[in-house]
């Protein structure tokens, strides 16, 4: 997150507590949440409302697509309640007239008596519908919610592995899964909320124009200038925000620093807690003048919007007044326009930021649609042709280069091995081993050359069938939030059947059941400790746990990068001679223990991306090269007396 630090002038020692300006900042990375913020500053209230008409459609369209009732009960039933609106207000101008005209007072009352009936049934059917209709938004914004997680997450689920390696890719992601995602149901609800504004704004018109024409104009003149100050308002906020972004960040990463499990430690090591709150002390203190600022300049453009809507209503009054006076408006008429002034400033209000944040909630989900397209353009396809495991798999002058890197990580390998055989791949540390052996599970598909499976091109086959027939052991694993027995069970989750060892014959094969039988629960325990009674895991005790779950899978194909790099020497003992077990199951092993490796029947020697060497461990041990020099140097360290010339070589 952070990028070139700068040193902060020190400050003022007679005054610590007060410093004279915003210190020069750390130059911090926009993160993704600020893709879009420069383009909505720059972008002004009139642009947006041009593109209005597109925005609409396509939140029409969402909604639509997740829910067609609820989002045709949002519409129309704002759109009735418009047209119930107008309906209150012509009906509240037939009871005014017949209060305002000649005649004894219980006349009066009784001639007014329809037209108020008439009024309050528009009133309350009015609400009804706006509760209708507030209703079906509630139920349509979670199934929108639904629709695009579903949507993003099924994608990213089959998306091939090498998409992640890919900078670009993960950015787009992010953006897409933290802004696109949740700005899908306020893209919806904004445009209910922009319609039901603009119906109110119209009704309220409507109804002004069938009481007197002239009145609709005086309507718009005196509600212009709230609007246009709401505008301004919120401009200068939105402005305001990006330009104080850096120093908020900056005051955010310290309190997380502050009120982290994972830094607690070392900040008490080092007893850094008067360092970083005189820190954040001092981002506060800038952060609070700038709201200040912010305030005094915000309250400048509400007085001056009120003094201008002030003197519009103020006009409207002396025009109905001659209007009056005149005769060309009745007293009805005019008292109605004034209730109608009331009710199009609120729908107008409810336009303009119901314009402002649809305009940014389409920007992020825009970004959303984009990525999800792009991704599926990377989902793998693969062939049709069944697999049912392999009696032979050959890797023909296999190639693979990382996006954006100059070298390959694997350099035209060739090589195969058989069913029931244990072959290792040894190699220093980026040797391209594990590259080497991701290809092989199929994770990655190769830039170059072949593999094939007894004698049928890897990318002919059914994906999903041959991924069935591997599984791996990594040396990178995930801590799932599962239970133990589900943290199992997931190598192999579908399984209904009979086949295939049980949880318990897997657990102990990989020398984790004793492990997991003095937990809490057995294997029922949690393993998170962010719930109740959640429990974790040493690193051994989870790469156990890890190796249960590729031995619970039964594949055909195991992929062993690393399965003991955490593993005291008993456990590493039983998980290799578990290995070593299974006719029927090829072993890929990848480890740094080279006495493991003894008993495989070929070992591959990596170096650079390229296989230098080839042979089981006899054949390599009697040839000078770089398997006897690494296995040399490993058994010299358990000699007495190191220092001889074994160990020297």
């Amino acid at each position: 997150m952070a990028g070139v630090v700068r040193p902060r002038p020190a400050s003022d020692s007679s005054e610590p507590d007060e410093p004279s300006g915003d210190p020069t900042l750390p130059e911090l990375v926009d993160p993704h949440w600020m893709h879009r913020a420069t383009e909505l500053a720059d972008t002004g209230f009139w642009s947006v409302a041009r593109r209005l008409p597109e925005l609409v459609r396509e939140a029409v369209s969402l909604g639509w697509s997740s829910s067609r009732q609820d989002t045709a009960a949002s519409l129309g039933l704002n759109v009735a309640a418009g047209v119930l609106t107008t309906l209150g207000l012509l009906a509240t101008t037939g009871v005014l007239q017949q209060l305002f005209a000649a005649g004894p007072t219980p006349t009066r009352i009784r001639a007014a008596l329809p037209a108020l009936a008439l009024a309050a049934a528009a009133v309350t059917a009015r609400g009804a519908l706006t509760v209708a209709a507030g209703w079906a938004q509630a139920r349509l914004i979670p199934q929108i919610n639904y629709t695009v997680e579903r949507r993003l997450f099924e994608t990213t689920s089959e998306v091939e592995l090498a998409a992640f390696d890919d900078a670009g890719f993960a950015e787009e992601m992010d953006r897409a899964r933290d802004r696109g995602v949740a700005e899908a149901g306020s893209l919806v609800n904004d445009t209910v909320n922009l319609v039901t504004g603009v119906v109110g704004v119209v009704a309220t018109a409507a109804a002004v124009t069938i009481i007197h024409p002239v009145l609709l104009p005086c309507l718009l003149v005196a509600a212009a200038p709230e609007a246009v100050t709401a505008v301004r308002m919120a401009r200068r906020q939105r402005v305001d925000w990006l330009a104080r972004i850096t120093r908020r960040r900056r005051k955010w990463m310290l309190g997380d620093l502050m009120a982290n499990r994972h830094t607690a430690a070392e900040i008490r090591a080092y007893q850094m807690q008067d360092f970083l709150l005189s820190e954040f002390r001092l981002m506060t203190r800038l952060e609070t003048r700038a709201e200040l600022r912010l305030a005094r300049a915000q309250t400048v453009t509400r007085a001056l919007g009120l003094s201008v809507t002030g003197v519009a209503t103020f006009g409207l009054y002396l025009v109905l007044g001659g209007l009056l006076l005149t005769g060309v408006v009745a007293l009805a008429a005019a008292a109605t326009a004034l209730l109608a002034l009331q009710s199009a400033r609120g729908s107008l209000h409810t336009a303009i930021f119901a314009t402002n944040s649809l305009y940014e909630d389409a920007l992020y989900y825009q970004d959303y649609r984009d990525f999800v397209d792009r991704a599926r353009r990377r989902v793998p396809t693969g062939g049709d042709r069944p697999v049912d495991g392999f009696d032979r798999i050959d890797l023909d002058r296999v190639s693979l280069r990382y996006p954006a890197t100059e070298t390959a990580a694997v350099d035209e390998v060739s090589l195969s091995f058989r069913r029931g055989e244990v072959v290792a791949l040894v190699g220093e540390n980026g040797s391209g081993k594990t590259t080497l052996a991701k290809l092989i599970a199929g994770l990655y598909r190769p830039t170059g050359g072949s593999i094939r499976w007894d004698g049928v091109d890897a990318a002919e086959l059914d994906p999903r069938q041959t991924a069935a027939q591997v599984a791996v052991m990594s040396q990178e694993w995930w801590k799932f939030p599962f239970t133990a027995g589900q943290n199992i069970r997931v190598g192999r989750h579908d399984r209904t059947g009979p086949g295939g060892p049980s949880v318990e014959t897997a657990a102990r094969d990989a020398a984790a059941h004793d492990m997991i039988s003095e937990l809490p629960f057995g294997y029922d325990t949690l393993l998170d400790r962010q719930f109740k009674n959640g429990q974790d895991l040493s690193g051994g005790q989870w790469q156990r746990l890890v190796a249960a779950r590729g031995l619970y899978r039964d594949a055909r194909l195991l992929i062993c990068d690393e399965p003991s790099a955490a593993l005291d020497a008993r456990a590493e003992h039983a998980l290799f001679a578990h290995l070593r077990r299974h006719p029927d199951r090829t072993v890929v092993l990848i480890t740094h223990r080279l006495a493991n490796v003894r008993h495989a029947d070929r070992i591959f020697v990596m170096d650079h991306g390229r296989l230098v060497q080839s042979g089981d461990h006899d054949t390599l041990m009697a040839t000078d090269g770089p398997y006897r020099e690494l296995f040399e140097l490993q058994a010299s360290g358990y000699l007495a007396g190191a220092g001889g010339p074994t160990a020297d070589r």
